[in-house]
Parts: C-alpha cells; structure tokens; sequence
C-alpha cells in the first residue's frame, strides 16, 4: 500500500476519493489551504499549489500524488493553472514521488480544443516536466451531486419549462458517473502499468447535449423539456443567460460552454485492462446524483 496525497481534497471528487483510497488500505493525506476547518477522513496537511514552499513538507514520505486542481473560476485560469503545475511538478520530484495522478479533459488533439481544454493538456505535460512519471485520466461531464457541469444541467431542467438554446446541445459527449472517476482514479495508484500513460474514461452511452437534458428531465419530470435551437447565440450571451437561470457564475460558465463545442468521446478502452468493471449508465448517474441531493437536503 501507498501513502497518497490527495490535492483538492475537500472538492467535488477529492472528498469522494479520499474514504475510497482509505477503503483501500492506502495512507492518505488531504491537502487542503485551511487544514485546521478539515473535517474528513485522512490526515489534513495544509498546503497551496500557488506556495511553492508550502508543497516541500507536504509531499514528504508521499508515494502518490492525485492532482485535482484546476482555476476554472479565474479569467487568467490558464496561466495559473500552468504555474501551479510548475510549482507541483519541481516539489514532487525533489519529494521523490512514484507516481502523479491527474484528472485531465477529453477531445481529440486533432481537434481546435477550447481554452479549457487546451490547458488541460498543458497541465498534464507540466506535471511531468521533472521526471516523475504521470498517470492521465482524460475524462468528459462527470455526473455526481455538487459537480459543476452536473449542476448546470439539473438547474436548467429544474428552473425552466422550455429552452432556447446554442447549436452546441448537437454536440456529442461521454458522460461517466462520479462513483467510476473515483473508481479508476483509486484503481491506477501504484500501478506500474499505469505509470507514464494517458487513459480515457467515460459512461457507456455517447450522447448530445440535448439527450442528457433530456435524460435528467425525465428522471426528474417524467417527460421531455421543450428545446429550441437558436445557432446565432455566442458564448458570451450563453454565459450571461446560464448566470441569470443557474448559481453558476458567468466566468465558469463561460469557460465550460467554450468547451461544449468539442466533441468529448471516448476512444481507447484500456483503461478496462487496469481497472476491471462496467461503468454506470448515463441515466443510472443521473439517479444517483439527484438521490444524493435529495439526501442532503434532508441532513440540512
């Protein structure tokens, strides 16, 4: 077994991947910027991918480390996000560490990637910039209560009876459930077969963007939601509406539907050879996200 270290840990997959590494025998360490509000399972260790002195004693005696940061958040999310790489890599290899793990973005090289995207990819060239070997997991919409693209979709068919909408809703992409990402993120720490590789992971199903609002309409309505397609609405415009129907704000939401113009589909399987199972239905995440939710609401 390992000892891990798990950045992002009280986000939407660290909090999720930290009892499951756990459950799997690992030593765990959850890095957080306030370790003294942590309330999960593990070992809090207090450090920020933006304080390059912070990381030293944070990554010392760590095996592994699962990097799940990102900036989407911030207009200058690329040159952050390549910065803390910067800083993430130079610490991991003066630490010594076997092995880094990064949740990185589907969508072929061939394509012209989003901002978004493309510094998906940036972040995972930078982390291997001093030589520690880095396992990829190249992943679609992860559908799981409190994700971001999953809560834009909800809100959506939760605040509105009809839709108009961008011509990206033809756009196909492989959802996966939250519950897989945790799955194979656990399944690939201290595997040698893993080290140095880039595997895609995704749902079964291939899907529009309208059939997976459709999808969550239904579990949640019963019936479909009316969509009209308006090809002239810009992604700024988009931002702005999503702002006014959603709590997702406008900079975030402008950064994912950039994105949502990729079509995001997964094309190589191995990652079955690593980790073994079937992944969940599109529509089975959807049950599971929104049960998660109304659970939640009833703690409070």
């Amino acid at each position: 077994m390992s000892t891990v270290l798990v950045t992002g840990a009280t986000g939407f997959i660290g909090r999720r991947l930290v009892p499951a590494l756990l459950d799997a025998g690992h030593e765990v360490r959850a890095m957080t910027r306030h370790p003294e509000s942590y309330d999960g399972p593990g070992k809090a260790v207090g450090a920020d991918v933006m304080d390059p002195d912070s990381l030293g004693p944070a990554l010392e005696g760590v095996d592994v480390a699962i990097y799940l940061v990102h900036s989407l958040d911030d207009p200058d999310f690329e040159r952050k996000d390549a910065q803390a790489a910067r800083h993430f890599s130079r610490a991991a290899a003066a630490a010594g560490l076997q092995q880094i793990v990064y949740m990185g973005g589907l969508g072929d090289e061939d394509q012209d990637l989003s901002a978004h995207l493309r510094s998906r990819r940036e972040v995972e060239g930078l982390l291997g910039s001093d030589g520690v070997p880095v396992t990829v997991l190249r992943a679609a919409i992860v559908v799981g209560h409190g994700g971001i693209s999953w809560e834009l979709t909800r809100q959506l068919v939760k605040n509105l009876p009809a839709m108009v909408v961008p011509k990206w809703v033809g756009t196909r992409t492989q959802p996966i459930a939250i519950d897989d990402v945790v799955r194979y993120l656990a399944g690939v720490v201290g595997q040698e077969q893993a080290l140095g590789r880039v595997f895609e992971i995704g749902g079964p199903e291939t899907l529009t963007y309208r059939e997976m609002l459709q999808g969550v309409a239904q579990e949640m309505n019963g019936r479909n939601v009316p969509i009209v397609v308006l090809p002239l609405l810009t992604p700024g415009l988009s931002s702005r509406w999503l702002a006014l129907v959603t709590d997702v704000d406008v900079t975030t939401g402008r950064n994912l539907i950039d994105s949502m113009s990729n079509e995001v589909v997964v094309r190589d399987t191995s990652i079955r050879d690593v980790v073994p199972g079937e992944p969940l239905t599109y529509r089975e995440s959807v049950r599971r996200a929104l049960a998660e939710r109304a659970a939640s609401e009833q703690q409070g």
